[in-house]
This record gives C-alpha cells, sequence and structure tokens, in this order.
C-alpha cells in the first residue's frame, strides 16, 4: 500500500514538472512568433518583391520558409508557410502531404556555408521536437551539426542499426530507436509517416515523440534516423534537438567531404 501511494506521489510529482514546464517555455516567449515572421513577412515579401526577407529562403511551391534562427551560428529552420501545430498535426499524415524532412536536408549547404567550408554529410543533421519540448506553435525543424556525443555513438553504433528499427544505448541520457535510410536523398520517405507506422493511434501519440534524422556515409551513403519519446518520470521532455550542437563543434574533429 505504500509502495503504490509513493508511485502517485511520484507520478503526481512529474505531472506537475510537465506542467510547470510547459507553462514555462510558453512564457518564455511568444509561441506564435515564428509563424508571425514567416506569415507576417517573409512570404508577403516574396510575393511582393521576389525576395524572402528576413528568411533565407521561401519555397511557395513548396509550402515552407528557411529562417536563420537567433542561435547558434549555423542553425536554421524550416518552416511550413501553413499553419500546422508541430509533429502531432494530423495533416503531415495526409496523402498528399509535403515531405518536409526531404526539403529541410536540401537546406544543409545554409549550414556548411556558415560554418565556411564543406562538411561530410554525418556532421549534418534535422530535428524536430516533441509537442511537449518545444516553445514555438508552428511546425519547425531544425537544420544544423550533430553534437560530438551522437556522432561519436551513432559512428560507432553504425554496425547494429539496419532498415529495422533497433534500441540504441542512451545518447546524452536518453533512450532512441534507430533505423537506416540508404541512399543519397530521401525521396518519398517521410520520417513523420514512419514514425505513425509503428504507432497504435498516431493521432494520439505522435505528439510524445521526437525525431532526429543524422546523415550517414558508413556502410553506405543513408541516413539514421532516431526517434525519442517523452518520459515525464525523468524530466525528457522529447527535444532531440539537444543531440544537435548550434556550435558546430564536431566540424573541428572531422574532415571537409561531400
Amino acid at each position: 500500500m505504500k509502495q503504490g501511494r509513493l508511485a502517485m506521489a511520484r507520478l503526481a510529482g512529474a505531472a506537475l514538472l510537465a506542467s510547470l514546464w510547459q507553462a514555462s517555455a510558453a512564457h518564455a516567449a511568444d509561441p506564435s512568433a515564428l509563424w508571425k515572421i514567416v506569415d507576417g513577412r517573409c512570404v508577403p515579401d516574396e510575393k511582393l518583391h521576389a525576395r524572402p526577407e528576413p528568411c533565407a529562403v521561401v519555397d511557395l511551391g513548396g509550402g515552407y520558409a528557411v529562417l536563420k534562427d537567433i542561435r547558434g551560428r549555423e542553425q536554421y529552420l524550416l518552416i511550413p508557410t501553413r499553419r500546422l501545430s508541430g509533429i502531432e498535426a494530423p495533416e503531415l499524415l495526409q496523402p498528399q502531404a509535403p515531405n518536409y524532412f526531404a526539403d529541410a536536408w536540401q537546406q544543409v549547404p545554409l549550414v556548411a556555408a556558415r560554418v565556411g567550408r564543406s562538411l561530410p554529410r554525418d556532421d549534418l543533421s534535422l530535428a524536430i521536437n516533441s509537442a511537449y519540448g518545444r516553445s514555438q506553435n508552428q511546425l519547425h525543424i531544425h537544420v544544423d551539426c550533430i553534437g560530438v556525443p551522437a556522432h561519436a555513438m551513432l559512428q560507432a553504433a553504425s554496425a547494429t542499426i539496419g532498415t529495422g528499427w533497433t534500441t540504441l544505448p542512451p545518447i546524452d541520457g536518453t533512450s532512441y530507436r534507430a533505423m537506416f535510410l540508404p541512399g543519397d536523398t530521401l525521396g518519398p520517405r517521410d520520417p513523420f509517416r514512419l514514425l505513425a507506422a509503428t504507432l497504435h493511434d498516431p493521432g494520439r501519440e505522435m505528439g510524445r515523440h521526437t525525431l532526429v534524422l543524422v546523415g550517414a556515409v558508413a556502410p553506405r551513403p543513408g541516413f539514421i534516423l532516431l526517434d525519442g519519446e517523452i518520459d515525464r518520470l525523468r524530466l525528457d521532455f522529447g527535444a532531440g534537438e539537444r543531440l544537435q550542437d548550434h556550435a558546430c563543434r564536431v566540424a573541428e574533429t572531422t574532415g571537409s567531404g561531400g
């Protein structure tokens, strides 16, 4: 009985901390700031003047904008030009939905340009946080370098990562499962759909997950897709962005390449 009450107390404490964390994140900044920039400035400027300022890119046909984030020297954000809340948005799983991850990977040259030299594909990554690990309520994919610890761990585990989901040792204290996607580009493979296909109820469960896509060069060119899930008891709110490094220190430890 005592153990049961203790377990309930822990769950209640974790739920309270989660609520406090979400409240503090929501008040740290305007949760619609990205949407206001894209919809209120970048898209109109592209339509009226054929320039995307303050964004770096506005692709009206593709339905996305690319904005230099204020954090880090080389981090960019890919942001849809339609209103989408985040990873949990049901529109992402509709048959004709754009492949925003494929579009985001096309932007990695912007990161290399900010670093000042070409980067091997396994230095580069994309990340989207869970509904509980973000501060903005407009879908955005972080385009940046992968962190050194994650880079080293993925290199060490590359031989064990196949085309089906495999659970990895914790990275930075968080458990992820991984799968290898061969090829220079994603093509029609959409990480949102790959995740949803493994869930019992995507409508309810997608928001609990965070996805990170990392370039791979061995055993052949491709990608490693990482999926993590929130763990409130451990105060892990599903922010896969934490595996990235907005100072791109990995570029100092790897050679240049394509």
